[in-house]
């Protein structure tokens, strides 16, 4: 019996030992490159509301969020920001309404998305759907390290793996 890897978006994996199929490997990583979070980040929305007194950003009604190729868009985006270092510094994104975040063909789409900055994760939740070319990936949480790729699917995972003997 061999065993079938399927990487993913957001480098998500998925092994299963099926007889008579092949180690078969799609490129690792959200959209196939590294993620820089360095690059600037770009915010396009319909209204905006400021909190001083929480340290909170909510954009609202057709939020766009662009930072490089990776986009996302949602009907809200809440921004929290930290102040422990006295720069303001972004803590976490929280995004709701449809999410569905993009880099080049790859996609992942849930009910909300929350990133936090310092360590990377960004975890998706309700009815999430994560394709990447003919791959296609649903369950009820996502969960991905954007610095390594190294992610999971959970709540009743669903998806067709393709053993190649169709054509």
């Amino acid at each position: 019996m061999r065993k079938l890897l399927i990487c993913g978006i957001l480098g998500l994996c998925l092994a299963a030992g099926l007889p008579g199929m092949t180690l078969a490997q799609v490129e690792v990583g959200f959209g196939g490159v590294a993620y820089d979070p360095d690059q600037p980040v770009e915010v396009t929305a319909d209204g905006l509301t400021l909190d001083q007194t929480t340290g909170e950003a909510v954009f609202s009604g057709n939020v766009l969020v662009v930072q490089g190729d990776l986009r996302m868009a949602a009907g809200q985006v809440r921004i929290l920001y930290s102040d422990q270092t006295g720069r303001n510094e972004v803590r976490e994104v929280v995004a709701t309404g449809g999410v569905l975040v993009t880099r080049g063909a790859d996609a992942a789409e849930g009910s909300e998305a929350r990133y936090d900055v310092e360590t990377a994760m960004l975890t998706m939740r309700g009815n999430v759907l994560v394709t990447q070319g003919t791959t296609a990936v649903a369950g009820d949480r996502m969960v991905v390290n954007m610095r390594t790729g190294n992610g999971s699917v959970d709540g009743r995972v669903r998806t067709v793996l393709d053993t190649g003997g169709s054509e």
